[in-house]
């Protein structure tokens, strides 16, 4: 029978009509877009800000735009470099990749040149396609040391119907032309009706390199597969009940895993519609709620508080949105109570990672998460059809631990990704005999809920986005007065962490420096996630005897300072 994990205790929690293990699908991401189009060519794809764009559309889109990729000499197993906020524009240039067997690489618009650069260089993308607005901003040296051959522009203003009013978040954008680049719409018009042959891609191929940060070295390229993003949306179709009625709200950014599966690839699994406004307005969002009924998303909980505390939130009909869904960072017990005390609407726990494709752990629907009676923690469910998740001893990940004890949380599975680009010794560490270390510290309860109860690693979850204190610490270090500094996650009760710079500063430097100047500093060379909101002088940093800072004496309470916003 195997261990408590491999019998997979939690299966008892599933609905009626969530099958124990879904079919392996042999197609692809790209095969359930194009399979979508091809039934439904006038049902509508994307609802951006009041504008309707229907499935053939965006198959006709991606397909001159994949013509366009071809005669810039782009072939399969190239990269590109999407940068682009929630727009249409993003499905436009993935499926135009995935259609010439080219892998997609989203990055944060809101990284600087540095990250960029970094981001262009490891992956060898050979294109560049950003938001105008976000390529007239940037230094272009960034690109000298990478192999980017090609920079691709276009405009938030680009496919708003010309009957619809310019939405308020745009009402001051206007369309940038970018000197040494090539325009979307341009190249869509030079090669309207084109297509390309099928390049025959399988389950096994890459279609995101989805940058995730590790504790020590720079950042991964998680090898998101087409069979592993196809695998994930099936799961989300099941656990949700996606059907053809369904209205998905594009909360999530798309360049993150969250938003390239739950909107994304479940929208084109079921083709239906997700509704795209550039990004989070939480009353833009609640008025997009009531336009277009929208009924399911995944988001992340900050994104939750700020529709809570939106004074449109209790005027707006809000009753067609029935499937809420919160992930990305921990969820307490008393946020999701309010939530339901105000809507009438249970917020359900998801729990994954990039290297999971979105969701390893999911709260069913219809199911109430129980809550850990020694940490408090709500659950963030049980795991996803065809995956057995357990947890190992944190010294030892080849001994399994009996319910109830805490270890790290470890996942296997077809939602695992092969491994990380270019980083075989990464991929070694972090996969082990099909099992994904999570980092994460947790435990199973005798019922088969899954909690986290720590982590195992000192990432910071600031609104939902993944921090690493290395990260951080690295620019820090570049203001001339610093000596040593070491970054912590401290509590924050709009962000759920913040992120928190402890300076030690040069001697002789100590009254010419400022908080809000390292503030400053920072703001200027990283994205604005990132950056502290909150900075303490000390005289030294905590050390270890060997020298290792002691982050777990930085977070003791008693030491935050109010936040600099």
């Amino acid at each position: 029978m195997g261990s408590l994990y491999e019998q997979r205790v939690w299966l008892k929690h599933y609905p009626e009509w969530v099958p124990h293990d879904l079919e392996i699908t042999s197609g692809t991401a790209i095969g359930d877009f194009s399979a979508a189009a091809a039934r439904s060519p006038l049902a509508p794809a994307v609802y951006y800000f009041d504008t309707v764009i229907t499935y053939g559309d965006i198959d006709l889109y991606s397909d001159a735009l994949a013509s366009s990729f071809r005669d810039l000499g782009l072939k399969r197993g190239d990269r590109i470099i999407v940068d682009l906020q929630n727009v249409p524009q993003f499905l436009i240039a993935t499926y135009a990749a995935w259609k010439l067997g080219v892998i997609v690489v989203p990055v944060n618009p809101m990284y600087k040149e540095d990250e960029l650069s970094y981001f262009c260089r490891d992956s060898g993308a050979r294109l560049f396609f950003a938001l105008d607005e976000i390529t007239a901003s940037l230094d272009r040296s960034f690109l000298d040391d990478s192999p980017v051959e090609t920079i691709v522009t276009t405009s938030p203003l680009d496919l708003l119907s010309k009957d619809a009013p310019i939405p308020a978040m745009l009402k001051d954008a206007k369309k940038i032309s970018v000197p040494g680049t090539l325009d979307m719409l341009e190249l869509l018009e030079k090669h309207r009706g084109e297509s390309v042959p099928d390049p025959g891609l399988s389950p096994d191929d890459v279609a995101y390199l989805t940058y995730t940060s590790g504790t020590t070295g720079p950042p991964k390229g998680a090898m998101n597969t087409h069979g592993n993003i196809a695998f994930n949306a099936r799961v989300y179709r099941a656990m949700q009940r996606i059907d053809e009625t369904d209205v998905v709200l594009g909360m999530a950014p798309l360049f993150h895993v969250t938003g390239e599966v739950a909107h994304l690839a479940i929208a084109a699994l079921a083709g239906i519609p997700v509704i795209l406004y550039y990004r989070f307005d939480a009353g833009e969002t609640l008025r997009l709620i009531e336009q277009w009924k929208a009924t399911v998303t995944v988001a992340s909980i900050t994104a939750y508080i700020a529709l809570m505390n939106h004074p449109d939130f209790t005027t707006r009909d809000m009753s067609s949105f029935v499937k809420a869904y919160s992930g990305g960072a921990p969820v307490s017990e008393a946020l999701v109570e309010r939530f339901e005390q105000l809507t009438g609407l249970y917020l359900h726990n998801v729990y994954g990672m990039t290297e999971t494709n979105s969701p390893s752990h999911i709260v069913p629907l219809g199911k109430r998460a129980p809550v850990d009676p020694e940490s408090g923690a709500l659950s963030v469910g049980v795991p996803v059809p065809n995956c057995v998740s357990k947890i190992v001893d944190l010294e030892d990940s080849t001994r399994e631990l009996p319910c109830g004890d805490v270890g790290e949380i470890v996942n296997s599975g077809p939602i695992v990704i092969p491994g990380y680009w270019g980083k075989p010794d990464e991929t070694r560490h972090a996969i082990r005999d099909g099992w994904l270390a999570t980092g994460d510290v947790g435990k199973m309860d005798e019922d088969g809920w899954f909690y986290v109860v720590d982590r195992k690693k000192d990432m910071i979850v600031a609104s939902g986005y993944k921090v690493w204190p290395r990260d951080v610490e690295d620019v820090i270090y570049r203001h001339p007065a610093v000596k040593e500094t070491a970054v912590v996650g401290v509590q924050d009760p709009y962000r759920g962490e913040t992120v928190k710079a402890f300076v030690s500063l040069k001697e002789g430097m100590e009254r010419g420096v400022t908080p809000e100047e390292i503030i400053s500093f920072c703001k200027s060379r990283m994205a604005a996630y990132k950056y502290p909101r909150q900075v303490e002088f000390v005289d030294e940093i905590p050390k270890t005897l060997t020298g290792k800072f002691l982050r777990r004496r930085l977070r003791e309470p008693g030491k935050e300072k109010d936040s600099v916003r």
